[in-house]
């Protein structure tokens, strides 16, 4: 049997890094004591800028670059990972993916045994229930380190515009340097905007959940989408849709909706007609606003000889368009639009 020097061959470490703390810091310092390589894996890769996604894949890979000298760096793989709010099995196979193409990679040495795989984080609360999801590989439980959370990190550092202490030193050079991008001022914007909506439900006597309506229109290998005029999300691609009235029923506001945004100019019982699919989005992260519980409803339009239907940006909507499937690109849809696009049309 060949001696290895260490526990395991590979250990796995899944996070946002939003951004990069000292607890996440000593996990990793931790994996590469107990690994030959440490494979970073970072959610929630591929998505637009927001309050609680601020950083792209390749700045949060740059944080951690900037973290480790150049010696565990050659034994550090970081790679992005997607989310998937809707289909845990679909997010699943991605991690095996992206670590069996590790493996193909580094493959073990001939005659070898097979490879030692582990899973390294601490179980703070839900968001790490990952460290059940494989079972094939080992978990390794790591005490959590000062009690650290990225979410309050972010909020100081974006409305306060301080740095905090508990950053590597890399990182916080790195977020210095971002407060003077034009991404930063946009973060503080939304941030600001949320903070003020936010006041307004101050008062309520329980936390508000509200309730919305998004309109999947398809017809010919095409998707109807809008661009934000305002916050949260300004600029960003979305379905059609908004807030539910008081005194009306879903499948009405979904067909208000859709009108009053795009101005899409078929009769409203062809509309109805052609809904297909209804489904509930209910992620609690979904919305920065708050808990906002959206249905959605996919409308197959039928193809026309005439072409696809003209549509003209109004309401919420800074403009109107058909985009072709094929060129949706999560980067650029607001909230979870891209996940509800993936689940009703696939």
């Amino acid at each position: 049997m060949p001696s290895h020097p260490k526990a395991f061959d590979f250990l796995v470490f899944i996070g946002r890094f939003q951004p990069l703390h000292q607890g996440h810091y000593q996990v990793i310092c931790a994996a590469f004591e107990q690994a030959e390589r440490v494979i970073i894996l970072i959610g929630s890769s591929h998505q637009p800028r927001s309050i609680r996604n601020p950083w792209t894949f390749a700045e949060r890979e740059q944080h951690l670059r900037a973290s480790f000298e150049q010696t565990l760096q050659e034994r550090l793989i970081i790679l992005p990972l997607m989310d998937d709010l809707y289909n845990d099995q679909n997010w699943v196979t991605r991690v095996q993916q992206s670590v069996h193409g590790v493996i193909c990679r580094y493959p073990p040495k001939l005659g070898s045994d097979a490879p030692r795989i582990g899973l390294i984080g601490h179980s703070k609360d839900q968001s790490s229930y990952y460290l059940a999801l494989f079972p094939q590989w080992k978990a390794l439980n790591v005490p959590a380190w000062g009690q650290l959370s990225s979410t309050p990190l972010r909020e100081q550092y974006f409305l306060q515009g301080a740095i905090a202490d508990a950053l590597p030193q890399g990182v916080a050079q790195a977020l210095a340097a971002f407060q003077q991008t034009a991404a930063y001022e946009y973060i503080v914007n939304e941030w600001q905007f949320i903070r003020d909506y936010q006041r307004g439900w101050a008062n309520a006597p329980y936390p508000p959940i509200f309730v919305t309506v998004d309109a999947v229109v398809i017809q010919a290998g095409h998707i109807l989408l809008v661009e934000r005029k305002a916050r949260p999300g300004k600029g960003q691609f979305a379905l059609p849709g908004g807030f539910l009235n008081a005194e009306e029923k879903i499948r009405d506001a979904v067909l208000r909706e859709l009108r009053e945004e795009t101005r899409l100019k078929i009769p409203s019982p062809v509309l109805a007609g052609s809904i297909s699919k209804a489904q509930v989005f209910d992620d609690p992260h979904r919305s920065s606003r708050g808990r906002t519980i959206t249905h959605a409803y996919l409308i197959e339009l039928k193809p026309d000889a005439h072409g696809l239907p003209k549509v003209k940006g109004s309401d919420d909507a800074k403009q109107a368009f058909w985009l072709p499937l094929a060129e949706l690109n999560p980067e650029q849809m607001f909230e979870d639009h891209f996940h509800i696009i993936k689940a009703l049309v696939g």
